[in-house]
């Protein structure tokens, strides 16, 4: 019993006003930006809600990351427009279906670890892009149809109602958390804009939100090879897209929240939850950013806030969509400007002059390809890259040689920092061969064979020592390194000293 109580997190002390308020807001929210993202794909408003519906509610329920929200996001949306335009929205949903069983399969592989690789630098960069993309999407509101700024009055009213709601976002909890503030604001401007009559942008002005329960609907796909090989490259990075944002967001909200969650139960629900919503006609999605931190910054600990998003969302698209429709876009857009502000990590622009140079740029870079393009798999992948590339740079300098010959005439090198690929080149240059004796003893206590390349190189070291008829040995090697050599043993020959006298850091005693 107490394994399915752990499961849905029942044990956690639960604040059921804030969770449920906290959820009404999330689900206001998440309206305007699941319709948006539809427009984007190329798809109707209705998909998006329903994405956006199930995805919060299955990755509530199960998901690794209670507080965390889901829906459908701008990130999937960019990558299947293109297959939307070309085949159709039935090749969408079978795309976020397939997209669904490779992330559960990630998730049962236990690849959710793989997040550990990506380095601070990296997770800045992609915050602070993802902050510019919520603020810039934001300036839509201040355009009309044809893509021109508004002017006059039109201009006015609406900067200051989102004025008005940013100052109530900020200002609130000052005076009192005893209601959210995110809340609070759009009721605030909901009721100016009704009582005052006054003439402003709202929901139903982009698009009907009204509809019914989420249809079950088999993607109507014909079953073949040639249908799989057009999906999967859709579908493999719908995953690695989804997968990225979802843990890196689970990180951040982690960070905030002073606790931890599960990455690969969170991969898992991420499938599942992309899974049905292909099959009730959503355009699937992963974790939201902007959602997780209004839910979390309204005082959301537990996955009550999450279900209730997930749940008012369907309640308004089946009965309140008269409703919502009314909503002034200044309520949401001030919302989402100060989700933004909140979302952009200030202390990493603070701290440039005492960041590595390496750090900026990998930060800024990331940070750019997250704008500029959108992408926000590729941006981390670059980010991972370069900040690999960088550590490699840095630990290839690091290899060091102090010699000495011992009173039998045997030339000693002992080694300090890894052998590997990046090092090569140097660990080749710490060698006299010709004018060494003809014993020669390499001792690697502080060193490590991490590498074919490093095997390669000592191969090579062997052969220009036996060339000109002096002996190398191998000493002090840790057990890993020693497995390593063996695997090798094919093309490489070289005498390992066993010397039971010493122990090194990385043996097992």
């Amino acid at each position: 019993m107490k394994k399915y109580l752990n499961l849905f997190d029942l044990k956690q002390k639960v604040d059921y006003k804030t969770e449920i308020l906290s959820g009404i807001t999330v689900a206001l929210a998440l309206v305007p930006e699941a319709v948006a993202f539809s427009f984007m794909a190329g798809l109707s408003p209705l998909t998006g809600l329903y994405a956006a519906f199930v995805m919060g509610l299955v990755t509530a329920i199960f998901g690794g990351r209670p507080g965390m929200i889901s829906g459908a996001t701008g990130a999937v949306a960019v990558v299947i427009v293109s297959l939307a335009q070309s085949h159709g929205v039935e090749y969408v949903f079978a795309a976020v279906v397939l997209a669904g069983i490779i992330q559960m399969l990630a998730g049962f592989l236990k690849l959710g670890k793989l997040i550990r690789l990506v380095p601070h630098p990296v997770i800045f960069g992609f915050v602070n892009g993802l902050a510019i993309i919520i603020f810039m999407s934001q300036l839509d509101q201040f355009k009309d149809p044809s893509g021109n700024w508004l002017t006059g009055s039109t201009l006015y009213i609406l900067l200051g109602l989102v004025l008005l709601t940013m100052l109530i976002i900020w200002g609130l909890p000052k005076l009192t958390k005893a209601f959210p503030a995110s809340l609070a604001s759009i009721l605030v401007v909901f009721g100016l804009v009704v009582f005052l009559g006054i003439d402003t942008k709202t929901v139903g002005d982009i698009a009907s939100i009204e509809g019914g329960f989420p249809p079950f609907h088999i993607p109507q796909v014909p079953i073949s090879w040639e249908t799989l090989m057009l999906i999967l490259p859709y579908s493999a990075i719908v995953a690695g897209v989804g997968l990225i944002e979802s843990l890196l967001t689970l990180n951040i909200i982690d960070e905030i929240t002073e606790t931890r969650g599960r990455g690969n139960k969170e991969a898992v629900a991420q499938g599942a939850a992309n899974f049905l919503s292909g099959l009730f006609s959503g355009m699937g999605g992963c974790a939201m950013l902007g959602q997780s931190l209004i839910n979390v910054s309204s005082g959301s600990r537990a996955r009550l806030a999450g279900i209730v998003a997930a749940v008012m969302l369907l309640v308004f698209v089946m009965f309140g969509s008269s409703l919502i429709e009314q909503v002034p876009m200044a309520a949401l857009t001030g919302l989402m400007i100060m989700v933004a502000i909140g979302t952009f990590e200030w202390a990493s622009v603070k701290t440039f002059n005492r960041m590595p140079k390496s750090d900026v740029l990998v930060m800024v870079l990331v940070t750019l390809v997250t704008v500029f393009l959108h992408n926000l798999a590729l941006a981390v992948l670059v980010g991972v890259i370069i900040a690999a590339l960088v550590f490699a740079w840095d630990n290839a300098k690091r290899i060091r040689a102090r010699k000495h010959v011992d009173d039998d005439g045997v030339k000693h090198y002992e080694i300090y920092g890894p052998l590997f690929f990046g090092s090569v080149a140097v660990f080749n240059e710490k060698f006299d061969v010709l004018n060494d004796p003809d014993e020669v003893i390499i001792d690697f206590a502080e060193s490590r064979v991490v590498d074919m390349s490093a095997i390669e190189a000592l191969n090579k070291l062997t052969e220009r020592y036996l060339k000109v008829g002096k002996k190398v040995h191998l000493k002090h090697l840790s057990s890993d390194c020693k497995r390593l050599l063996k695997n090798a043993e094919a093309i490489i020959d070289v005498n390992v000293m066993e010397d039971p006298t010493y122990k090194v850091v990385t043996d097992k005693v």
